[in-house]
């Protein structure tokens, strides 16, 4: 298995990459930067692999976080509880991970493998099932793929524990993990288990590092005081959407998500029109001047207009400026199978999706 030692130089540029691919969602990867930084102080490293060197009966563990990014927020995630979740579902399945991968690019969820590799000296794999970030276990490359669900650990800081060991399909996973992680108080560390083959066969390959040379443009440009908007379009497909000044945040801890809706007035060249983001975590659909203007799978990706940098649902506040821009979804997701699980009618809204770049 071929490893590529991540720098702290490549773990800084990823939670910047992370945090824009996070479309508002994910968590925010300031607090998992801070562990990776103390764990790299103390002398511990991770390296990264890619799918293709994984066997077909490696056991690899994804690793990360669950429930509100507002919680998660106040209750502090450290790398000893996502190792305790590793831990514990490799008792349950009776089998050591051979690496661990993310659950998700998107937020503070590409970073926190990192942690848990450090402190148990596993690789981590340069795959998610997302490509970003998405609020619900069925929204994956693996639910698509109609990979069983498998199993779940669930645990928190202060010592609960819980197995989910076998649901009859994806959207039980979700509705049974969420009731833990609400019991737990709307955050917890979790760990699911799959095998190398699922991986190579139903990951969404290069992720990690597609987050890092995000980072690395935007702080490049910050670096050389250029526009780190641009330098994220130069470095990633894209397209902008608008640019704007937050005027109202309406914000609800509900069913162990954050739901809203975020309103902003138009700037410069978008002066005198209206932009809404709806969102479950995530942005999911942003309407300019009462119309559909950008909806999931399209990456809409809220930034702050100074500094490039994602802003979150968690952390959006009045009178920021930003500028939202969209990325083009993983190709499985723009499928018709793909679209039932993440498009617009999967959140609720009676709404064909028609991408910003058709």
């Amino acid at each position: 298995m071929t490893r590529r030692e991540l720098t702290i130089d490549d773990i800084e540029s990823l939670a910047v990459g992370a945090w824009v691919l996070g479309t508002g969602g994910g968590g925010n990867p300031y607090l998992p930067l801070l562990n990776m930084r103390a764990l790299y102080k103390e002398g511990h490293r991770v390296d990264l692999v890619d799918a293709a060197d994984l066997a077909d009966d490696d056991w690899v563990g994804m690793a990360g976080g669950m429930g509100a990014p507002l919680v998660g927020q106040e209750r502090l995630t450290d790398s000893r509880a996502l190792s305790r979740a590793v831990a514990l579902m490799e008792a349950h399945v009776g089998q050591p991970f051979a690496a661990l991968m993310s659950v998700e690019i998107g937020g503070g969820n590409g970073v926190r493998p990192l942690m848990a590799g450090a402190l148990l000296k596993r690789p981590v794999v340069d795959s998610d099932p997302m490509g970003r970030a998405y609020p619900e276990a069925q929204m994956s490359s693996m639910a698509i793929g109609e990979v069983e669900p498998g199993s779940l650990a669930a645990v928190d800081v202060r010592g609960l524990e819980s197995i989910v060991h076998k649901v009859p399909t994806w959207k039980w996973a979700e509705r049974i993990a969420r009731k833990i992680c609400i019991e737990y108080g709307s955050t917890a560390t979790i760990c699911k288990p799959r095998t190398g083959a699922q991986v190579k066969k139903w990951g969404i390959h290069g992720t990690t590092t597609k987050a890092i040379a995000i980072g690395t443009a935007v702080r490049e440009a910050q670096r050389r005081h250029e526009d780190p908007v641009a330098a994220i379009l130069a470095a990633e497909p894209g397209k902008l959407l608008y640019k704007g000044k937050v005027i109202d945040v309406a914000r609800r801890t509900t069913d162990g998500y954050l739901r809203g809706v975020i309103r902003f007035d138009g700037l410069d060249d978008f002066r005198g029109s209206a932009l809404t983001i709806d969102f479950q975590n995530e942005w999911i659909v942003a309407w300019r001047d009462g119309e559909p203007l950008a909806m999931s799978p399209d990456l809409i990706c809220v930034l702050d207009s100074v500094s490039g940098e994602a802003v979150g649902s968690e952390t959006i506040r009045y009178g920021q400026r930003v500028t939202v821009i969209a990325l083009r979804s993983p190709a499985i997701f723009l499928t018709p199978k793909g679209l039932e699980h993440v498009g617009p009618r999967a959140f609720g809204y009676d709404l064909d999706f028609r991408s910003v770049f058709a």
